[in-house]
């Protein structure tokens, strides 16, 4: 995402509700690939961390209202570029945008209540101590990956290129089961210390799902027309990184 201005189809990542091991297995990531050298003369070897996706924090239990849909009416809550078309387009929050290193002093000032963050490092930051409740369903994904400078990439003897990209894919695999492994021992600790987990359900989980892909999709789709390139890989993507049977 921080190149998102050169490259919006990292949405397709941030939306994705698959791993680097099954996008690379259905061929997502060589799309990405290829899309990254032909847009930005770089090498995408590996999607890394996959499979741990983003809740909803808040310090107040979280109101929902008759048809159990999440109510953020009030709630000062702390956004960011990757996620701020859901918050603002379909949750109508009041979105602050800060930079992860003032988000606890916010916390602990009162200027925010709430934030979009990953399933993992609350306790790390130790925003904990003023988050009480986490929302379900998650939504989203990290997309951390790795670029090689294309030319440099071309340059390498095929036994290195092998080598890089076999430990890359490596890499895939073994980081998505050691990070969730961490997600599981930090949800552990932070309901043994009183998070309370607040969950949608039914149709209104669905719609908070929907709403938090399809305003991302909107957005990506909109960019990648205004590129040269255009957005002929818009439908291929979304089929690629997302299933939308795990959501049914």
């Amino acid at each position: 995402s921080f190149y998102a201005g050169a490259l919006p189809e990292k949405d397709a990542l941030v939306t994705s509700n698959l791993t680097a091991v099954e996008t690379r297995a259905n061929g997502g990531l060589d799309l990405i690939d290829q899309i990254h050298q032909e847009k930005m003369g770089v090498k995408y070897l590996g999607w890394f961390d996959s499979g741990v996706c983003y809740n909803l924090w808040t310090r107040n239990e979280p109101s929902l209202d008759a048809e159990g849909n999440l109510d953020v009416s009030g709630l000062k809550l702390r956004g960011n570029a990757v996620y701020n078309a859901f918050f603002t387009d379909y949750l109508g929050a009041q979105v602050i945008d800060l930079p992860t290193t003032e988000v606890y002093s916010a916390l602990e000032r009162g200027v925010v209540d709430a934030t979009g963050w990953t399933q993992i490092g609350l306790i790390d930051l130790k925003w904990n101590e003023f988050l009480n409740y986490r929302i379900e369903p998650c939504f989203f994904s990290t997309d951390l990956g790795t670029i090689v400078n294309l030319d440099k990439w071309n340059s390498l003897s095929d036994e290195a290129r092998k080598i890089l990209q076999d430990v890359a894919i490596e890499h895939e695999k073994a980081s998505a089961e050691k990070l969730g492994a961490v997600r599981d021992e930090d949800f552990a600790k932070l309901e043994e210390a009183g998070m309370t987990v607040v969950t949608l359900e039914g149709e209104a989980a669905q719609n908070y799902l929907a709403a938090a892909t399809e305003n991302t999709w909107n957005r990506m789709k909109g960019l990648m027309a205004e590129s040269p390139q255009g957005d002929g890989n818009y439908d291929k993507l979304i089929e690629l990184f997302y299933d939308a049977q795990k959501n049914q």
